[in-house]
């Protein structure tokens, strides 16, 4: 297993991530997407798009970020949405109460202490209230990582909702929030969904949006970030129906991750037993990164709270009327809600790869590869003329300009052809097309596939044909 120190180092080098703000010394939390970065995030979200809404019972929103204080008041944002937060009074360190156990617990099960890993993590899963991380920190002398002393404060709840104000006066009767999820703007839009899109039970609503948390601790990288992206979809059925509704849409989101080419052995199902407060059935998928497995979607089953909550706060009705039987009910909710930057995370990790292959030369050398599907690559073709003389850059800029209507292609005249291979290679470009000498004779060009490196020679007006069944 590579080191996350690796995938971060070729984010910035390639153009995938930079820090936000990097020039005044960064933004802890916060990361921008750079040329190849925004071309994988916007293919991610395009495939999560098409997989949803191209089917006839599933339609699109897009909520704004500010919405009415009560919103998150009717969805318990405003009293339960915290994190139990504690600091160490030596190195003054600000810590997830929570975080800092289990990752205690990663420590003992890795000195093969499991007795003691064991013992905690009961006590992790029944603790409530800060009190209870609180004692399990104490008693169990769970040291900062920073200090490694044990001098702790108190725990107390943080709420991780962003504030801000509507209007030139800052007073409570201006307050408003970034919205901490895109679930709620999809709840409120129920009816208005349903009635405009005349949709039946059962239906959905799909959303991709930003979100805002403010975070006690951010870390790995894009895993844990103040301002995020999600895919959320918001599935309403008929009570009682949730159960199969619920192991239908995890096939369903498990086997979307593989068709992208992610990895099976890199993925594994994370049974909730401490379920939040509106569901009956919640499962992560979780991915392993280079610092173990994490959470990139989540499948719940949300039954009927939410819409309740926001039937009993607005006034309004938000029941479903079947008009074959007159029969009335507030639906039940399925939800798949993934990260679009972790799922961005996850991909970047599973395309990596290192290779000892030979050079032009023949000697040795490491290759580094972005397995990327097709589907996802930034780049899908480079287009190069073996050199810059004999009317082979004129072609190849026509081949290129071609391409460039159909595919996001890149022209690269820089170097020997084999330090091009290995630039596209390192971006996950899966294909290349060389133009030759061969190419001015008889019109066939070279194309060089990514994984397996092999060439073939077809004609040039076959590119885009060739391109369109492999991509």
């Amino acid at each position: 297993m590579f080191k996350l120190e690796t995938i971060i180092s070729l984010a910035k080098r390639r153009g995938f991530v930079f820090q936000s703000s990097e020039i005044y010394g960064g933004l802890n939390g916060c990361w921008d997407y750079g040329p190849l970065g925004v071309e994988l995030l916007q293919n991610i979200k395009n495939a999560w798009w098409r997989e949803m809404t191209f089917r006839d019972n599933i339609e699109g929103v897009d909520a704004a970020i500010l919405m009415h204080p009560r919103t998150w008041d009717a969805s318990g944002h405003t009293s339960q949405f915290s994190d139990p937060m504690i600091d160490n009074k030596t190195s003054k360190a600000r810590h997830r109460a929570d975080n800092l156990i289990e990752d205690f617990i990663d420590k003992m099960k890795k000195k093969k202490k499991n007795d003691i890993a064991e013992k905690i993590e009961v006590e992790l899963e029944a603790a409530r209230e800060p009190a209870d991380f609180y004692n399990i920190i104490v008693n169990n002398q769970i040291p900062d990582p920073v200090s490694g002393t044990t001098d702790w404060t108190e725990v107390r709840n943080f709420n991780l909702m962003f504030k801000t104000f509507i209007g030139p006066i800052e007073d409570s009767s201006s307050a408003v929030y970034l919205r901490p999820e895109t679930a709620q703007g999809i709840f409120v839009n129920f009816k208005n969904v349903m009635e405009t899109g005349r949709q039946k039970v059962p239906f959905g609503i799909a959303q991709i949006g930003k979100a805002f948390r403010n975070e006690i601790n951010t870390k790995n990288f894009l895993f844990r970030t103040r301002e995020f992206e999600q895919m959320e979809m918001q599935y309403f059925i008929k009570p009682g129906s949730e159960q199969d509704w619920f192991e239908y849409w995890k096939e369903q989101r498990w086997n979307w991750y593989l068709s992208l080419g992610m990895k099976a052995e890199k993925m594994r199902w994370k049974v909730h037993n401490k379920l939040a407060h509106y569901a009956n059935y919640a499962v992560d998928i979780e991915f392993e990164f280079p610092f173990g497995f994490g959470e990139i979607e989540g499948i719940h089953s949300r039954t009927d709270f939410d819409l309740k909550a926001h039937q009993e706060f607005s006034g309004k009705k938000l029941e479903y009327v079947d008009t074959v039987n007159g029969e009335r009910f507030v639906p039940y909710v399925i939800e798949t809600s993934g990260g679009v930057s972790r799922s961005l995370m996850a991909f970047l990790c599973n395309a990596y790869d290192e290779e000892t292959v030979s050079d032009e030369n023949g000697k040795s050398e490491t290759r580094v590869v972005m397995r990327f599907s097709p589907k996802l690559a930034p780049i899908k073709v480079a287009v190069f003329p073996l050199v810059n003389k004999d009317g082979m850059p004129e072609k190849a800029q026509e081949i290129y300009q071609d391409l460039s209507k159909s595919f996001k292609s890149q022209y690269d005249t820089s170097g020997a052809v084999g330090r091009r291979y290995r630039r596209q290679d390192e971006i996950g470009t899966p294909f290349c097309v060389t133009i030759d000498g061969e190419t001015l004779e008889n019109g066939t060009v070279t194309i060089r596939e990514r994984d397996s490196m092999e060439q073939i020679r077809i004609s040039a007006d076959k590119i885009k044909q060739y391109l369109f069944e492999k991509i």
